[in-house]
C-alpha cells in the first residue's frame, strides 16, 4: 500500500488500531462496482462480497454510502444477500441511499425513505427544453424517484456537454428550490440537506464508531471526506481512499485529499484485504 501523505500512514495505522470500533463506508459506483455507460448495468465486483464479509468480522460496521436509489443499490450489488451473511454472524450491514435520504439496514430489511421534493414534478417536466436549447437532447435523464440524474456519458463530447448544461440545469434547479450535485458526466438534481457528509456523521452517531474508513471516487463524495476530516480535527482516527480507474477521469479534488489512491474496485478490495488481516493480527 502506498500512502500519499507524511501522515497517512499514521492514519492507517490508527484504523487498525481502533479495530472493532471502526466504521468502514463505501461508495457504490468507482468503488465496489465498475463506472459503466448504463447505471443499471453496474454490477459489484465479483470478489466484493467475500472481502465485505471477512471485514466485517473485524470492524463495527460495514456501509454502502451512494447517490443511486437504495432499491437500485441493493439489486445490483446483492447487498440483501450479504447482509443476510453477515447478520449470521453477528454483523449488519448499512446502506444510505441517495445520498443518506434512503435508510437501508440487514437487521430491518427495510428501506425507509421520505416523499420526493415538491419542486421535483416540475423540473422533469422543464428539463427537454433545457437540454434542447443546449443541443443535448440525447442525455440519458435518469429518474431516481427522489432526485433525476442527467448524463452525458453517452454524448459524442460528454465533457463539452456537461459543461453546456452545466449553468441552465442549475437555473432551473434553483426556481423550484432543488440543488445540483456535479459529477463524472453527470448533475444530479436533488432537494436541499443531503450529502455523504451528513451520512457519514449519522452513521458514526449511530454505531458509536471511533474511526471511520471512506472510500470515494467522484465530486459526491467530496462531502463525506470533509466530515472525515473534521472527525480527524476532533480526535477520531480516520482514512480517505479514493479510487480512481481512470487516470483521465480522475478527480483531483479527491486525490489530493486522500491518503490512499487505488486502482477502481478491485484496489480497493485488495486494501479492504490488507485492512482485514492488519486488524485482525493487531488483536492477537
Amino acid at each position: 500500500m502506498e500512502f500519499t501523505h507524511a501522515s497517512s500512514e499514521q492514519h492507517y495505522a490508527g484504523l487498525v488500531r481502533a479495530g472493532e470500533d471502526a466504521l468502514v463506508c463505501l461508495d457504490f459506483d468507482g468503488v465496489l462496482a465498475p463506472i459503466v455507460e448504463d447505471p443499471a448495468a453496474a454490477h459489484v465486483h465479483p470478489d466484493a462480497a467475500e472481502v465485505l464479509l471477512a471485514l466485517a468480522e473485524e470492524v463495527r460496521a460495514v456501509a454502502v454510502v451512494t447517490g443511486r436509489p437504495a432499491r437500485q443499490a441493493l439489486a445490483l450489488g446483492g447487498l440483501e444477500e450479504l447482509g443476510a451473511a453477515m447478520e449470521a454472524r453477528g454483523r449488519t450491514l448499512h446502506l444510505r441511499g441517495q445520498y443518506g435520504n434512503e435508510q437501508w439496514s440487514s437487521d430491518t430489511g427495510r428501506v425507509v425513505s421520505p416523499r420526493p421534493p415538491a419542486g421535483l414534478t416540475a423540473f422533469s417536466a422543464e428539463l427537454p427544453d433545457v437540454l434542447a436549447a443546449a443541443d443535448a437532447r440525447e442525455a440519458f435523464v435518469e429518474d431516481k424517484g427522489l432526485a433525476v440524474g442527467v448524463h452525458t456519458r453517452r454524448l459524442p463530447d460528454p465533457a463539452g456537454a456537461l459543461e453546456a448544461l452545466r449553468e441552465p440545469v442549475a437555473a432551473l434547479a434553483a426556481r423550484h428550490d432543488l440543488v445540483v450535485e456535479p459529477g463524472r458526466h453527470v448533475l444530479e438534481v436533488r432537494a436541499h440537506g443531503a450529502d455523504k457528509g451528513a451520512a457519514v456523521r449519522e452513521l458514526v452517531a449511530m454505531t458509536g464508531a471511533s474511526a471511520v474508513l471512506f472510500a470515494g471516487d467522484d465530486l459526491g463524495d467530496l462531502a463525506a471526506f470533509e466530515e472525515v476530516a473534521r472527525l480527524r480535527s476532533g480526535g477520531a482516527e480516520g482514512l480517505l481512499v479514493a479510487s480512481v480507474s481512470d487516470a483521465a477521469d480522475a478527480v483531483t479534488a479527491l486525490t489530493d485529499r486522500a491518503d490512499v489512491v487505488v486502482d477502481g474496485p478491485a484496489g480497493v478490495l485488495a486494501l479492504l484485504r490488507e485492512l482485514t488481516r492488519d486488524t485482525a493480527g493487531a488483536r492477537l
